[in-house]
């Protein structure tokens, strides 16, 4: 493989990726090139902010070839462009084989929730102090563990696990939370998404797990997420936990756990606000910047 590495600034991007890709490239990365630089900016804003800006004052694209004439022709090609005005070519370079899946792999470890309960990729063994064990690897829809939301979550499931009953995780992603409630014994257990790929993520790695739990998406439950839960878990962003806030409490049952999660600490009384018609939310948790909040109906 041959890497073609082109410098180009903010208004170019989308322009030169998009003729890197006619151009039979087969994969075009974007970086920063003044990453890790006095001159760094940065690009992205906190969850549930807009982005600062579109794109970085100047980028480094990468474009990655089969062999070295392709990706010399493509160069060649591109350098006769208007287009290319203000842009360069930093040359093409070998790629050295690499063991993708491998280098993957060695970037996920198992996830400690607490001493006896780890979040497990399939290619590692449980720490002997484990007894409770969720089996996932990454994959299309969030929740792998790694996430303070979704640690803190799992913490409130295993710390409440007599009192769980019936589950509803609302946005379940990979459905670890509702794994994790089956886990400690919860029964009926229903997972909801707007993403059809975390309804199977749901599904599958609940079958690797050798748990029973109901997906789907909301408009197509065909009674997942109808009626009242003793337990419902919501670990999304603050913004769409307000919109929610009349639907999610009305699935609580009298007596019934609320437990939010995705909000940064500086939101917790924007939450706290938009639920006080329906529950007190109170802060049960916290790691890293982020909250965890839980209300009993």
């Amino acid at each position: 493989m041959f890497e073609l590495r082109l410098m180009c600034p903010q208004d170019r991007v989308e322009t030169l990726s998009d003729a890197l890709d006619a151009l039979d490239a087969l994969s075009v990365s974007v970086e920063d090139a003044d990453a890790q630089t006095d001159a760094e900016q940065a690009l992205f804003g906190e969850p549930g902010m807009p982005a600062p800006k579109d794109g970085w004052q100047r980028s480094r694209v990468i474009a990655l070839y089969p062999n070295k004439d392709a990706a010399n022709e493509a160069a060649v090609l591109l350098q006769a462009q208007d287009f290319f005005a203000g842009c360069e070519v930093l040359g093409v370079q070998h790629v050295p084989e690499q063991d993708w899946v491998r280098l993957t792999q060695s970037q996920f470890e198992p996830v400690e929730i607490n001493p006896t309960f780890w979040i497990v990729p399939t290619w590692h063994e449980p720490p002997a102090q484990a007894q409770t064990v969720i089996r996932l690897d990454p994959g299309l829809a969030f929740g792998t563990g790694t996430h303070p939301t979704t640690r803190m979550c799992l913490r409130w499931i295993a710390r409440n696990s007599q009192n769980l009953g019936r589950v509803l995780d609302y946005g379940c992603g990979s459905g670890i939370l509702a794994i994790g409630a089956a886990k400690f014994g919860a029964q009926d257990i229903h997972a909801l998404d707007i993403d059809p790929d975390a309804v199977s993520a749901t599904l599958l790695n609940a079958q690797a797990n050798h748990v029973t739990l109901q997906a789907a998406l909301p408009e197509q439950g065909a009674g997942i997420g109808d009626g009242v839960y003793q337990t419902v878990l919501a670990n999304i962003l603050a913004t769409p936990l307000k919109v929610l806030a009349p639907l999610l409490c009305d699935r609580v049952a009298a007596g019934g756990s609320l437990v939010l999660a995705g909000i940064l600490e500086r939101q917790t009384d924007e939450l706290k606000a938009a639920y006080a018609p329906y529950v007190q939310l109170d802060v049960a948790d916290t790691q890293e910047g982020w909250v965890l909040m839980t209300a009993r109906r």
